[in-house]
């Protein structure tokens, strides 16, 4: 058996190579099992594990780590499977394979290849609402969508916060969502942004002392919007591209491309430069003078929304 877990979803990677191995150990014991790590194993030590035979058991895995970082192992990928022992289950672990390469084609023709992409929001909670099932407990897909919003996108975050609110009540919904997680700022600051262009002053003024409350600075707010207007900048501009190639290019989580391009389509170039404008010259006023932050900052919300 030879697999390749590669692609950007650091946890469903992991989740999948400790299912792996927990089936592997089960059967074999964890003595069967040898580790190594592209970083600072050198090829020939990588090929002579994965040529010797077992000890003392009928079969081994080699878990290999980036060993492309070796450029000789990648270079020579064709030969090095070939002489993989028939004993010997190997997984290939690249977070990332640039697909131009013979070693990603090669790879991809002789192994099991799975490439684990980041969940998109739909994704997430209907992940969300397994993951509750397999733990006993139950959630519904509003509920899990509403949490998705909460934790922005994070899988990891999601697992942690669902197994939290499992601990309080096996019956997740709404009310447990609301008590016992909060917004992160990120995600709240997209909302303040939405209600701007919408022209919700009311609302956007509500979120962003909201944001006071949770003692988050104005500097830390303005810098978040700058983020946040960068992303919507970006999306705008690639306009009629896919989530996935716009994902790619910009290094965005594709969770974020596609929330931001709901965000976007009502919105036109000339609003989205009037915002930036406007911020920067806030930013840099607040840098030099002694104007007071939150008095600005709300200034220019309402600016924004009128």
């Amino acid at each position: 058996m030879i697999v390749v877990l590669t692609g950007p979803n650091d946890f469903q990677r992991g989740h999948e190579l400790k299912r792996l191995v927990s089936d592997f150990i089960a059967e074999y014991t964890d003595m069967a099992v040898e580790r190594y790590d592209g970083e600072d194993t050198d090829t020939a030590r990588m090929r002579e594990s994965l040529q010797s035979m077992p000890f003392l058991t009928a079969r081994k895995m080699v878990l290999l780590r980036e060993p492309a970082k070796q450029k000789d192992f990648a270079e020579n990928i064709n030969q090095i499977i070939e002489a993989v022992a028939d004993t010997t289950d190997l997984i290939i672990i690249e977070p990332k394979i640039d697909k131009r390469l013979s070693y990603y084609k090669t790879l991809k023709k002789i192994a099991d290849f799975r490439e684990l992409k980041d969940l998109d929001a739909n994704g997430l909670a209907k992940w969300a609402v397994g993951y509750a099932n397999e733990q006993g407990g139950s959630l519904q897909g509003p509920d899990a969508r509403e949490l998705v919003e909460r934790v922005a996108g994070n899988q990891q975050m999601l697992k942690l916060e669902i197994d939290k609110l499992l601990t309080y009540d096996p019956q997740i919904t709404g009310i447990t969502i609301d008590l016992l997680t909060a917004r992160l700022p990120q995600s709240t600051v997209f909302e303040l942004l939405d209600a701007t262009f919408a022209g919700k002053t009311t609302h956007a003024l509500a979120l962003y002392n909201e944001q006071r409350l949770l003692k988050v600075e104005p500097q830390a707010i303005i810098a978040m919007l700058a983020w946040q207007l960068h992303i919507l900048v970006i999306v705008k501009a690639a306009a009629g591209q896919s989530v996935d190639a716009i994902s790619k290019a910009a290094k965005l989580n594709p969770f974020v491309v596609r929330k931001s391009q709901s965000l976007v389509r009502g919105v036109s170039v000339q609003q989205l430069k009037k915002q930036v404008d406007e911020l920067l010259a806030l930013d840099y006023r607040l840098k030099r003078t002694s104007t007071d932050a939150d008095e600005a900052l709300q200034l220019y919300i309402l600016q924004l929304t009128v």
